[in-house]
């Protein structure tokens, strides 16, 4: 079942569905996900994003140069959970839209899906940004084509920006942060650059990054400052310049 409209509705925000309990899933060799890293809840229990990250976080561990600070026991452990987690993801965190191999969002490994993405890192968005893949991989591409587009149900434009968005603010509010995921997992300067510009002239004149604002009139926003945009931000004007440590 597709729940791009279900999933919409404000009541799954806050809490889990099933009396607290979520909705069930079957073992797919993932970690389990209640809620978003926007606080919003899961549909279902297998946040494709969150899990590329844990697995990219487990083979750091596992390969850390300094052997002392890390166990071997643990280190073994991390890596082969890493492996089984990437193994999963490629088996069960895919879907397809428009024809192409994708990732999906969320998923319950019994073949449910939620087709969507969040402005809230980890994204989909972000999975080159986060060492999952290339900036260049066919299937994040793919899934960069439709979750930046008008598909994805939290993704929005207006006259001053397009983005992503979220449950988490009001409609028609665009994620500085997303913006600048969108320039930092470019493939292309051009596409970085636009990034920038966006950015720097929907500030409202605050010289701050807010959490989100209205597509159609930056002077609407949530939050006047909001550190995590502005360090996202940061790094891809340093990116730009050639003076980001990645």
């Amino acid at each position: 079942r597709d729940w791009s409209s279900d999933v919409c509705s404000s009541d799954l925000h806050d809490h889990l569905s099933n009396d607290g309990y979520g909705a069930p899933v079957a073992f797919t060799g993932m970690s389990w996900s209640g809620f978003r890293p926007s606080d919003d809840a899961c549909t279902y229990g297998y946040l494709i994003p969150s899990n590329a990250h844990a697995a990219v976080v487990l083979e750091h561990l596992a390969h850390l140069p300094d052997t002392t600070a890390v166990p071997e026991a643990l280190r073994a452990r991390a890596e082969t959970i890493a492996a089984h987690i990437r193994e999963a993801v490629q088996h069960h965190g895919t879907t397809h839209a428009n024809g192409d191999l994708t990732y999906a969002y969320e998923v319950d490994g019994l073949g449910n899906v939620v087709h969507m993405d969040d402005a809230n890192v980890p994204s989909l968005l972000s999975l080159p940004y986060l060492g999952w893949c290339a900036s260049d991989d066919p299937v994040y591409l793919a899934t960069r084509r439709w979750v930046l587009s008008q598909q994805n149900p939290w993704f929005v434009s207006g006259s001053h920006a397009a983005g992503i968005g979220s449950p988490h603010t009001p409609p028609g509010h665009v994620w500085p942060i997303a913006i600048a995921l969108a320039g930092l997992t470019a493939a292309e300067t051009t596409e970085a650059q636009q990034a920038l510009d966006m950015l720097e002239s929907t500030d409202a004149g605050t010289g701050q990054m807010h959490e989100s604002f209205h597509a159609d009139d930056p002077h609407t926003f949530t939050r006047p400052w909001f550190s995590w945009a502005d360090m996202t931000y940061v790094h891809l004007v340093l990116r730009s310049l050639g003076l980001a440590f990645d």
